[in-house]
């Protein structure tokens, strides 16, 4: 039983079972009379009953003759004819394919029977009647397999053969041309001006409103703050509310060593007595997505903030240093600057020109999706808004800002606001100058009297130095009044890189003196990050602009303006 590696005995479960029953047959009365101590003081005496399921065993073991293996006469392979084994065009791969699997069969059929007499794999050879019932099993799955191989070889030789001449006849690749698409690009090109503006390159398109809007009982045109209520707002509420339940536990002893526990004398701060917080403060910021490099430098301005400061009498460590970054994270999410688009766009009407606004970014987080929802904002605000379609490279993208131009025209007809079109799309179609198609819309607008130019333009990574030059020369021909950077609110270290680099390709490649860079920010997908919201510290940290907008949502209506207070709640929430 222990050395079953060493010396295989087929009897060993057998004889374990047939010992198990005889034992607790022999003794069964005993162990219901005496209990637990009649097994531990008893006497057994199984000896000979052991030496007797032994013998039994082992002889039933030598009745059973070990497998003998076939000889080629009695295999199936002698059996075949010359004739059976000639292969026909056609059916080679049929063939090989059966004969694997017949293969496989026998081999299992050989594992699962191990009976006395093994000898014969055929109906004309004696055999015992257990190898002939397997043999049959096996005849029959190979006569099921044969049939269905003829019932489809004709199908098979027909459309493998079909081909092989056309194949032979047309050399060199060809380009792939799609059931629902055409191979002439002409049909791709929208140069000719006179689709621009048009109502029949943008009808009306009907639909459900509630599907695009989300809430219908906000206020028209009012761009609501972020919320966030915070446990510690609502943890000071209680104290507020009920001032005797803390006083009470303060009485006794033990209450008051807990409440001095941690806490400083008037004596002023060093940095060995910051320095455990400061960690701890470093590793959750670290935490909620705040980049790494942005998370030491906070720590190192709060630490020289506070060095030598004076503390009061009841005051811990922790709750100072907190409060300290708490008031350095709201001074970095408001900055000096504040820009007011609305203000703006009434201030170049007075001088009757286009408020122009370009938005730009790396692939894939939301440039035109929330370019539509400030397009909503500004439609609802009494402006009228051109949509210039300057991403001349991603399939798709012209057709998907022609259907929000669609549905932006549908929740707002020219019927309710004066026979006037609120929104229109310029569009030139693919693979055309950028800087060029802006220069025309923003010309376009001036001419037809449009309040504001929303130019979309093409993702792209802040490594790529063609595209960086491409989006710098487009800034600095067409000079914007606004440049938007979009940033999605999942990023954590990336969020530095991307604007360190965006804002040196602007500089770099500008020809101006005083080069444009970004002017503010667009956080998107702000709805997927729970209370991980660092990326709006390291966004404005970086660039010290300010975030303008922020994507809350998939409809017109998920569009909010920063709360500082509610951002940092929610990042110093534990």
């Amino acid at each position: 039983v222990g050395f079953q590696k060493i010396l295989t005995l087929t009897y060993v479960d057998k004889l374990i079972d047939d010992v198990h029953k005889e034992f607790r047959d022999k003794y069964r009365n005993e162990f219901q009379q005496k209990g637990t101590l009649g097994l531990l003081n008893g006497t057994f005496d199984f000896k000979d009953d052991f030496l007797r399921l032994l013998r039994d065993a082992e002889e039933s073991s030598k009745v059973r003759a070990p497998t003998v293996m076939k000889t080629f006469e009695q295999s199936l392979k002698s059996q075949k004819t010359v004739k059976c084994m000639i292969e026909t065009r056609g059916e080679k791969p049929k063939e090989k394919v059966k004969n694997k699997k017949n293969k496989g069969s026998k081999k299992e059929g050989a594992e699962a029977v191990a009976a006395p007499g093994k000898a014969s794999a055929g109906d004309k050879q004696p055999s015992a009647a257990g190898d002939r019932e397997e043999l049959t099993k096996d005849e029959i799955l190979q006569k099921n397999r044969e049939e269905f191989f003829k019932r489809h070889m004709k199908a098979g030789e027909k459309s493998s053969k079909s081909p092989k001449p056309e194949a032979q006849k047309e050399k060199g690749k060809k380009p792939r041309v799609w059931d629902l698409g055409n191979s002439n690009a002409k049909v791709l090109d929208y140069s000719n001006s006179a689709t621009n503006g048009s109502a029949e390159a943008c009808p009306v398109e009907e639909f459900d409103p509630d599907t695009a809007l989300g809430d219908r009982n906000r206020e028209p045109g009012r761009l609501y703050d972020l919320e966030y209520e915070s446990d510690d707002e609502a943890e000071e509420e209680k104290v507020i509310q009920n001032p005797s339940k803390p006083s009470a536990k303060k009485g006794g002893l033990g209450g008051m060593f807990g409440m001095l526990k941690g806490l400083v004398g008037s004596k002023s701060l060093t940095r060995e007595d910051m320095d455990p917080v400061l960690e701890k403060m470093k590793d959750h910021l670290i935490a909620k997505n705040v980049a790494a490099e942005i998370a030491v430098q906070l720590c190192e301005s709060v630490a020289k903030k506070l060095e030598g400061k004076v503390m009061g009498t009841f005051t811990t460590v922790t709750s100072t240093v907190k409060q300290a970054l708490q008031e350095a994270l709201v001074q970095i999410l408001q900055p000096q600057r504040r820009v007011d688009v609305l203000r703006d766009v009434m201030d170049a009407q007075r001088h009757r020109r286009p408020y122009v606004v370009t938005f730009c970014g790396v692939n894939g987080v939301g440039k035109s999706t929330n370019l539509a929802k400030i397009s909503f904002w500004l439609i609802e605000n009494g402006f009228s808004v051109l949509i210039a379609a300057c991403d001349t490279f991603r399939a798709g993208a012209v057709e998907q800002l022609r259907t929000h131009t669609r549905r932006l025209n549908a929740l707002h007809p020219p019927e309710s606001h004066g026979g006037r079109t609120m929104v229109q799309l310029y569009e030139k179609g693919y693979g055309k100058d950028a800087a060029g198609i802006a220069m025309e819309a923003i010309s376009y607008a001036r001419n037809q009297g449009f309040d504001v130019v929303l130019v979309d333009t093409a993702g792209r990574m802040q490594d790529n130095a063609p595209l960086m030059t491409a989006l710098a020369k487009l800034i600095a021909v067409n000079a914007p009044d606004l440049v938007l950077f979009v940033g999605e609110a999942l990023v954590g270290n990336e969020a530095v890189d991307q604007l360190v680099k965006f804002n040196k390709a602007l500089a770099d490649h500008s020809m101006a003196q005083t080069p444009r860079l970004i002017d503010g920010i667009v956080l998107t997908k702000f709805d997927t990050i729970d209370d991980k919201v660092g990326a709006a510290i390291s966004m404005t940290y970086i660039t010290s602009k300010p975030i303008v907008f922020v994507g809350t949502g998939q409809t017109y209506c998920d569009l909010r303006s920063l709360n500082a207070k509610a951002v940092v709640a929610a990042l110093m929430k534990a």
